[in-house]
């Protein structure tokens, strides 16, 4: 099977400098945020790739240059073959853009609250000449809304309903890949279950692959069919749900589990997450998560290591074994 998004060696910084004349004054360098670091994955068609990781582990900003928001500062992002930061023919990288898709976190921020709900729905398609008569009525329909809320405002539905929409209108224009940047993060728990519902029944009856993002790892247990775990803008672990979940391999991942709820963890004593992430400006030495870790050694302060196939994963740890 050929693989429908394929990542190399991507990195992603970001000039977070003090204005010229303070450096000057000051006599300080330029300094750079080290948002994306060396990662590399692909994604088969027609499943569901999640990448878990706390809070500033670069999963955003991955699935934003995923889909054309963000330039990679180094490396590509090939999907079905184009690379849509380097490509020069306006066709195919219109082909391309045509085929994608992205949900946003959070569903109020994301609809424009001027337009009406048939309008939102119908943008994609109108941008490109499409036939709109019917669309949003028939998209509504899809994601569990009554057609006849095509004709209101954003402002007079929930979070749940709002984020329904955004999928309606991610669907409106047929993409064969959606990018869901933390889809549920803003919803209700019980709303929270009705979404993933709701999309994973739309992968099923439309063929549609999926980068999923998010902190929740209840969430990617039951949607994923791979899982790459996020740190400091560096892929640690890379796994199907059942080996991550069953035997995971790096101490980051391993942390993460231990953190997460658990239905039977009533009275259970987990010791809570060590330390800090370290200041993606000036990233530790080797390993970025030696600082936080118990089993590190010398070899994890002074040399990165690199992915390697172990189990039925793949893990960037010296000590994995």
């Amino acid at each position: 099977m050929t693989a429908f998004v394929s990542i190399s060696n991507l990195v992603r910084l970001f000039d977070v400098s003090k204005p010229w004349l303070n450096r000057v004054i000051e006599r300080r360098p330029k300094a750079f945020l080290t948002a994306v670091s060396e990662v590399d994955f692909e994604i088969e068609e027609r499943t569901t790739y999640a990448l878990v990781g706390e809070s500033g582990s670069g999963k955003s900003t991955i699935g934003r240059m995923i889909v054309g928001l963000l330039n990679p500062s180094g490396g590509q992002v090939l999907i079905e073959g184009v690379n849509l930061a380097s490509e020069t023919d306006p066709a195919k990288v219109d082909a391309v853009r045509s085929d994608i898709q992205m949900i946003f976190q959070d569903p109020y921020a994301s609809l424009n609250p001027r337009w009406r709900v048939r309008d939102i729905i119908a943008e994609p398609v109108a941008a490109r000449g499409g036939k709109t008569e019917g669309l949003a009525e028939r998209l509504l329909e899809q994601v569990g809304l009554h057609p006849s809320d095509a004709g209101k405002f954003p402002h007079e539905f929930s979070g749940g309903q709002r984020q329904r929409i955004c999928i309606a209108r991610a669907l409106a224009s047929e993409p064969r890949l959606i990018v869901c940047d933390e889809p549920t993060s803003a919803l209700d728990v019980s709303v929270q279950a009705q979404v993933l519902n709701l999309m994973s029944d739309l992968k099923d009856e439309f063929g549609l692959t999926y980068l999923l993002i998010t902190h929740d790892l209840t969430v990617v247990r039951h949607m994923a069919d791979r899982i790459g775990v996020l740190y400091l803008g560096r892929l640690v672990e890379e796994a199907d749900p059942k080996s991550l979940f069953d035997d995971p391999k790096h101490p980051y991942t391993q942390m993460l589990l231990d953190a997460a709820p658990k239905m039977d963890g009533f009275g259970r004593e987990v010791p809570p997450p060590q330390g800090e992430i370290p200041d993606p400006i000036a990233p530790p030495p080797g390993c970025a998560f030696h600082p936080r870790c118990s089993i590190a050694t010398d070899i994890c302060r002074q040399e990165r290591p690199r992915m390697r196939d172990i189990r039925g994963a793949r893990v960037a740890c010296h000590l994995a074994e």
